[in-house]
């Protein structure tokens, strides 16, 4: 602001002394005026330029600034939506509210190693806030900030009792909060019966070493059970083993296949979803991301609302003194099936008739062709 001032001084008393030369020299008040508007149009400009940077450090000083360290567990359609639709709120809120949401990102891979060195990054950094993007992250940024001042959001985490992150969904009582893609099995096991009545067997594909999917699949199996129908298992820690899994689950002839929100099959769908389709198989999966990415149906919660209201969250948290520990959990409703209509038209299946047949057990269908990732 000094240099500013400095600068119009400097302008206005040049102006000046020109106007006041004319009065006693040989110089013409048109030659001063015409030498002096020259003179202001270049040192106003530079004035100019010089005001706009003051205010806009001036305005940079103004602005309270959150560092938000956020951490993905794997590269998949449905976290990495998730994290999108985090960052965009973010840069939303913040304009919103005169505040500023400076964010470290990282992704894991689903290495355990590499998980532990981004969250001691992250508290070495200083951050405000973490958000951990599915289970496994969200408990090792608990178990590594406590007896910290560092609040975690969690996103995406299907269990969060189970897990044991919070005492319970309505009062999480630690500093950690988050959102919750709890996922109705029941509600897909109703699908894959209303398509087809005489299914005979069924197959579970998940990972076993994923949280996410433990209580899901001793769900269905209960649903299987009272119904008296047939189901195998079949399981994989990775891409390659979840091929494999596919094609034996070809080979024991199952009429469908259901995978919970289980990240690392989420990962390989794109690699398994031909051999099960070219089979005849229809794969129901609990999120959109897995139709997106080959499976025939995707049932669950929107993940783009998901991560907007974690947004929230965090914005509730750090701006407006929310206490994590009373903050509830937030679960979403599971009413949306998703339908891929390329596999639709590969297992001989008609989309319209699948929207009336499923349209019962579903607040909406909706339909999704094979991509990817999301736009």
């Amino acid at each position: 602001m000094k240099k500013m001032i400095r600068k119009m001084t400097a302008v206005f008393m040049t102006a000046a002394f020109m106007l006041g030369l004319a009065g006693c020299s040989g110089i013409t008040p048109e030659q001063a005026a015409e030498f002096t508007n020259s003179l202001d149009e270049k040192a106003v400009e530079e004035a100019v330029d010089s005001v706009k940077e003051t205010v806009e450090e001036a305005a940079n000083e103004s602005i309270q600034t959150f560092k938000v360290g956020i951490c993905n567990y794997v590269d998949d359609a449905s976290l990495n939506q998730i994290v999108d639709n985090i960052q965009a709120q973010l840069e939303t809120l913040g304009a919103e509210n005169n505040v500023k949401f400076e964010i470290e990102y990282d992704n894991c891979n689903a290495d355990p190693n590499v998980l532990n060195q981004i969250v001691a990054n992250f508290i070495a950094d200083d951050v405000d806030l973490m958000i951990g993007v599915a289970t496994p992250v969200a408990m090792t940024m608990q178990s590594l900030t406590e007896g910290k001042d560092i609040p975690v959001v969690f996103a995406a985490v299907s269990d969060p009792e189970g897990a044991g992150l919070v005492a319970s969904n309505d009062a999480p009582g630690g500093n950690i909060t988050g959102t919750s893609d709890y996922l109705d099995t029941n509600a897909i096991m109703n699908l894959i019966f209303a398509n087809n009545p005489d299914a005979k067997k069924i197959g579970l594909l998940y990972d076993i070493g994923q949280d996410a999917s433990t209580a899901p699949i001793e769900a269905a199996k209960k649903y299987l059970d009272d119904k008296g129908i047939e189901y195998v298992e079949h399981t994989g820690t990775n891409v390659d083993e979840i091929a494999l899994a596919a094609q034996a689950m070809v080979a024991d002839g199952v009429d469908a296949i259901f995978t919970p929100t289980d990240n690392t099959v989420m990962t390989a769908e794109l690699s398994i979803y031909e051999t099960l389709a070219e089979a005849g198989i229809p794969h129901y999966t609990g999120a959109d991301s897995f139709a997106l990415n080959g499976a025939f149906l995707g049932y669950g919660v929107d993940y783009a609302n998901l991560g907007v209201e974690t947004a929230n969250m965090v914005k509730g948290i750090l701006v407006d003194g929310n206490d994590p520990a009373s903050t509830p959990v937030m679960t979403f409703d599971n009413g949306t099936a998703t339908i891929n209509t390329d596999i639709c038209k590969t297992l001989g299946l008609d989309y319209d008739e699948l929207n009336k047949v499923f349209e019962p057990y579903c607040l909406r269908v909706q339909e999704i062709t094979t991509a990817e990732s999301f736009e």
